[in-house]
């Protein structure tokens, strides 16, 4: 090595450690040739993390994180073999959780969306059912995902599968009032007077429901009318119109959440974009 100084520069009285800046690009590369030893420890730190029991829960998909407090509590939880009751608890991936006795895995969340047919069963398993949306998503994922609220057989429309516990239960609580609208097509045209009835609000056999705006799509197609909603009673819409003696030939739902069915075919799905993803977790959207 030259032992030569620049004239005017100080000798240092401690070696600095040189440390190569890696990019993230050859991350892999390191990993398989066994070099650069601090991302292997770096991922051994991150696979001995903490977290919280109820947080691991939820992100398996079958609930909200307050009613993994309440499968804790109730006993139906176990941590390596060993009931856990006690709130606050926390885990490391290495653990294995289970509940009533089945694993539970902490997968990768997905968020499909489905322009649902008519004819199609919104169930996961129906052994009745010829067919149910989910032969329609069945190649989509390996993940196991559930679709969040339901279309009775001949509506159609907006559709969000997932195996997002937490967000699920949110989207799906009344207390949330997510807006949803729909394209409604009846079998005659609905009268004026009756058209102030269910824009001012009626009582049916659950109590008084009022939609949030109705209206024509076409002011010279008295059957057809958007109507949107709040409300997620059991085919609220339908039993609206059939109240005041009419028939719904044709139900779409064109809005659910902030998600809309545009450029998406009738039988097809999407994956949602991390925009929209972020949007529903937010609570960014009416």
């Amino acid at each position: 090595m030259n032992n030569c100084m620049i004239k005017g520069q100080k000798k240092s009285s401690a070696k600095k450690r040189f440390k190569p800046r890696i990019k993230r690009q050859d991350k892999r590369m390191y990993a398989k040739t066994g070099k650069a030893d601090n991302f292997n420890q770096k991922e051994d730190i991150n696979h001995n993390m903490l977290t919280r029991l109820n947080k691991y829960i939820a992100n398996s998909g079958i609930c909200s994180r307050r009613e993994a407090d309440e499968y804790i509590t109730a006993g139906l939880i176990s941590v390596n073999g060993k009931i856990i009751t006690e709130l606050g608890t926390k885990i490391t991936s290495n653990d294995v959780i289970k509940y009533n006795g089945r694993r539970l895995i902490n997968e990768r969340k997905v968020y499909i969306l489905l322009n649902k047919p008519k004819d199609y069963i919104t169930t996961v398993k129906d052994s009745f059912a010829s067919k149910t949306v989910m032969d329609l998503i069945k190649n989509a994922c390996k993940e196991r995902v559930y679709p969040v609220g339901r279309l009775d057989r001949n509506t159609t429309g907006v559709l969000l599968f997932t195996n997002d516990g937490e967000l699920a239960k949110k989207l799906m609580h009344p207390s949330y009032k997510k807006k949803k609208v729909y394209h409604v097509f009846l079998n005659k045209n609905l009268k004026h007077a009756d058209y102030e009835k269910v824009l001012n609000g009626l009582t049916l056999s659950e109590g008084f429901t009022k939609p949030d705006a109705i209206s024509y799509v076409d002011q010279k197609d008295k059957k057809q009318l958007g109507i949107e909603i709040h409300s997620g009673k059991n085919r609220i819409v339908r039993r609206i119109f059939e109240f005041l003696d009419y028939r719904i030939v044709r139900l779409d739902r064109v809005y659910f959440a902030g998600l809309t069915k545009k450029k998406l075919q009738r039988g097809k799905w999407r994956f949602l974009t991390q925009k929209e993803i972020s949007m529903l977790k937010m609570d960014a959207y009416e």
